[in-house]
């Protein structure tokens, strides 16, 4: 197994934990740390495959069977680490002492007679199941025990629970504090640890022997910044940047793998410093050279080539930020700018994006020279609720969370980065204002909207948080952006009663190209999507207006806890995507080798099999359940989206040796075959490498092979217009909802829309098929003159097909989040039924923003995956309602 994400996260010269170990008994071990870092928790670990795997349980194990605790997975641990126990020191990893609480033999519970190596077969069979059940022969904690992934907070979210046999007990087992090897606590420990180390010099010989300690330290701590540096891969100089963006939160994440800082109120601003030339600039490319020339001019001062990453502020009296006076800058008279660095992206001739946040943080320190108003951002080791609560006693907009080992993802919107707001703010564009008859301000309010998937959407009206001279000034400025018409997608309403155009008595309405963007504070959003009492915070102008979407924050439990992006790959290993040739890749304790990298596959958009390859990486969380224990048909374009294609199904003696295959039999050659299964990641890549740009699985899985989990009807336009294919999935949805049967749109990412329900293995693909005809002729009765049953082109006379015979035994088509080799990089996209609108388009997701989509949405065809439909019930209230049996 692999300990890449293991050894990424530490140094071995900074910190004494072990780093390697083979396992040297016939039995399994486990071990249960005990571990006092920014949180107390309980470190516990399975030997398994030559390593150990890991769980974190806050609250520690129970012997009651009624207590369920929450085990959060963790990367995998080498084997020696079973018998350590000492201080990890403050500032790395996982800071904190460490305890053996308990330690022993376990088995497995289905063979417990079996030899170590069956036995280790069973657990991770188990373990990929999500449902470990195994006895520990420990010296705190006996007997048997299960551990059950939990889908409800995420991926690496599991319970630990006691079985209830002779050993369970309602008595608190934590309350045993002391290390079963060295009988200490964690405070003896750390105790004889201090007591341990040399006793530093008197004082009145500190000024005499100071001089030569301190000399070497400060050479150390160079030395050991070099090393950091020189690990990061040569790169040239990089262009602008597109900085990489957090995703908001609802909740602050706990937990070791964090790290806090202050959410400041300014302006995003990177810079780019190479000889002589330094280019200081927003997030979407324009310059502050000449808005901002202190700061400009102060980063001159660094004699250095580098690119770094923070936030451009003014600073009041108080050291808090103020984003009102920032907007209206125009000299030192206006307030005193600072900026705040809080990463460093490129130095020295290295790609320091690459590295762990935590070793960026450590570089950046290390080589910023003193200059003026130029500040590092500090993080905080500490208790992110704490640190919230604090940020809104003292009124800052709020704080961020950032994994210490995430990566610099450029232009990616990442969960590794969180932001935590101490109210609801929201960025919108305007799109009007108003003026009420009878007033003497220079206008009443502001109508304000957001942009979603093309469309501008109205979201409220902003009538507070303006002073006169500053609606004066706004009123100048909006001149030029005036028009004739309403820019918003449908008209603006007051409420639900009125039109926009009658509320008010005497009101005028100006409406303006929405191009000009300010930031609004609310209470709440309304189920319209409307704020209600929104003030104005002030105008922005480091970001273009189609870029300002409704911020919806999303539950920690939710967010994925892979690393997704262009500069880390899931594995945790630098981004190789990028590389001319070939490369050696990682994938689930696997090297796969991957070739020509820079091909370019769709040449419209630019996009190269190593994009396609890092897209596939990144995506693989939410696309595997759908290729999982199913056999694929591949559909290989070597030369790329535009080039000639073929099909193949058997992968006989062209797989790797560790990839799962499927036996069939060819009738016409009289020979076994066999398919290769979506079995993981490493499988993934290596279907893609072979140039499968999408991916094709069956309906139904290796377990239940004559029984498809799900039912499709597949809307294949032909020369149909898109919008009767709308109109043709809607009118489905209907149909469905009307007999109360769930259903699920995706965009084909080609020319149609697929339409899934969920049946769980439950049925035949004859059942299912015949399930999807009935349905497909109440549609065609709806929709008689461009839509037919009839297979053969040309039957159907330019009508649209509405295709039930996919719920064919070995039918596919494309998985959900598959690439598709349509011009413009098309994925196969999910979708909320209120999206299947006439405006909708196939081109709306694609390789560059798909990613961004499913991360902050989470996968919203996972229903397709879960609780069947009872076909019987659904058939009958069809009959019922529709009186077609």
């Amino acid at each position: 197994m692999s300990l890449v994400r293991y050894k990424q996260k530490r140094s071995a010269d900074r910190t004494p934990e072990p780093f390697g170990g083979k396992p040297d008994t016939k039995t399994l071990l486990f071990v249960v740390q005990k571990h006092a870092a920014s949180h107390l928790h309980y470190d516990f670990r399975l030997e398994m495959d030559g390593v150990l795997k890991s769980w974190a349980v806050p609250k520690g194990p129970s012997m009651d069977p009624s207590v369920k605790r929450l085990a959060m997975m963790v990367e995998d641990h080498p084997y020696d680490y079973h018998d350590f126990e000492g201080i990890i020191p403050q500032g790395e990893y996982g800071g904190g002492t460490v305890i053996v609480w308990d330690e022993g033999t376990y088995t497995s519970l289905e063979d417990t007679a079996a030899s170590k190596k069956e036995q280790q077969r069973i657990l991770l069979e188990q373990l990929e199941a999500g449902n470990l059940k195994f006895r520990l022969n420990g010296k705190k904690l006996k007997g048997e025990f299960a551990l059950v992934r939990t889908g409800s907070m995420g991926k690496n979210a599991w319970l630990l629970i006691k079985h209830n046999d002779e050993y369970a007990s309602s008595e608190d087992i934590a309350a045993e504090e002391a290390s079963v090897r060295s009988g200490k606590t964690l405070d003896e420990i750390a105790a004889a640890m201090d007591t341990a180390a040399p006793e530093k010099p008197a004082r009145k010989k500190k000024a005499v022997k100071a001089s030569a300690p301190a000399k070497k330290k400060t050479v150390a701590v160079k030395k050991n910044v070099k090393t950091l540096i020189d690990a990061a891969p040569k790169h040239r100089f990089p262009d602008m940047l597109v900085p990489m963006l957090a995703t908001l939160s609802e909740e602050v994440p706990a937990g070791d793998d964090w790290v806090y800082e202050v959410k400041w109120d300014g302006y995003r601003a990177l810079c780019n410093r190479k000889g002589k030339k330094l280019d200081l600039y927003s997030r979407n490319g324009k310059s502050f050279n000449e808005k901002f020339p202190p700061v400009a001019a102060s980063l001159a001062g660094w004699d250095a080539d580098f690119v770094v990453d923070g936030e451009i502020i003014v600073e009041t009296e108080e050291g808090k930020s103020d984003f009102g006076a920032l907007q209206n800058w125009r000299s030192p008279a206006d307030g005193k700018l600072v900026y705040y660095i809080f990463d460093l992206l490129w130095y020295d001739g290295h790609d320091i994006s690459v590295l762990p946040l935590q070793e960026r943080k450590k570089i950046l320190a290390a080589v910023l020279p003193e200059l003026p108003d130029i500040r590092v951002s500090e993080d905080f080791d500490t208790s992110g609720t704490a640190f919230l609560e604090k940020a809104k006693k003292l009124g800052l907009e709020g704080i961020m969370a950032k994994r210490r080992d995430s990566s610099y993802l450029t232009g990616e919107r990442s969960d590794e980065w969180l932001k935590i707001k101490t109210g609801k703010r929201q960025e919108v564009v305007i799109g009007g204002y108003t003026l009420n008859g009878g007033s003497s301000k220079p206008f009443s309010a502001l109508l304000v909207g957001v942009f979603e998937q093309g469309r501008f959407i109205y979201t409220g009206k902003v009538g507070t948080g303006f002073s006169i001279r500053k609606q004066e000034e706004m009123l100048r400025s909006f001149k030029k952006y005036i028009r004739k018409t309403s820019p918003f997608d449908t008209e603006p309403e007051w409420n639900k009663a009125s039109r926009f155009r009658k509320a008010s008595a005497g009101a005028t309405v100006t409406w303006l190209k929405p191009e000009l963007i300010c930031e609004v504070n609310f209470t709440e959003m309304t189920s319209e999507g409307v704020m209600r009492h929104p003030s104005f915070e002030g105008m922005r102008s480091d970001k273009d207006a189609e870029e300002v979407h409704l911020e919806k924050a999303v539950p920690v439990s939710k967010t994925a806890k892979k690393a997704v992006a262009s500069k880390t790959t899931s594995s945790g290993q630098p981004d190789l995507f990028s590389a001319k040739d070939d490369i050696t890749f990682e994938a689930d304790g696997h090297e796969l080798k991957l070739t020509n990298m820079s091909k370019i596959y769709w040449p419209k958009k630019g996009v190269t099999k190593g994009d396609m390859l890092r897209y596939y990486d990144q995506v693989a969380p939410f696309i595997l359940p759908y290729l999982q224990n199913r056999p694929l048909s591949l559909n290989r374009y070597p030369d790329g989206a535009e080039g000639k294609h073929f099909y193949q199904k058997d992968m006989t003696g062209k797989a790797p040796d560790w990839a799962d295959l499927y036996l069939y039999h060819s009738a016409d050659e009289e020979r076994d075959k066999h398919f290769i299964l979506g079995s993981n990641e490493a499988t993934m890549l290596f279907v893609a490498n072979l140039g499968c740009i999408e991916f094709h699985p069956w309906s139904s899985t290796v377990q239940h092979p004559d029984n498809p989990d799900w039912c499709i009807i597949d809307l294949d336009p032909g020369d149909n217009p898109f919008k009767q294919v709308i109109e043709t999935a809607n009118v489905t949805h209907e149909i469905l909802s009307a007999v109360d049967c769930p259903c699920y749109c995706k965009t084909s990412g080609s020319t149609g829309l697929h339409i899934y329900v969920p049946l769980a293995a439950k049925y035949t693909y004859e059942q299912s098929k015949e399930f999807a005809r009935i349905v497909v002729s109440l549609v065609h009765q709806r929709l008689p003159r461009y839509t037919t049953l009839e297979r053969g082109i040309a039957d159907r006379k330019g009508r649209m097909y509405l295709d039930f015979l996919q719920n064919r035994p070995q039918a596919t088509l494309a998985a959900p989040y598959s690439l598709r080799p349509h011009p413009d990089a098309a994925v196969s996209m999910p979708l909320h039924w209120d999206e299947v609108k006439p405006s909708l388009k196939v081109s709306d997701f694609n390789i560059h923003n798909a990613l961004e989509r499913v991360r902050q949405q989470g996968d919203i065809f996972l229903p397709v995956l879960g609780k069947g439909i009872s076909m019987k019930k659904v058939l009958d209230r069809i009959d019922t309602t529709f009186g077609t049996r």
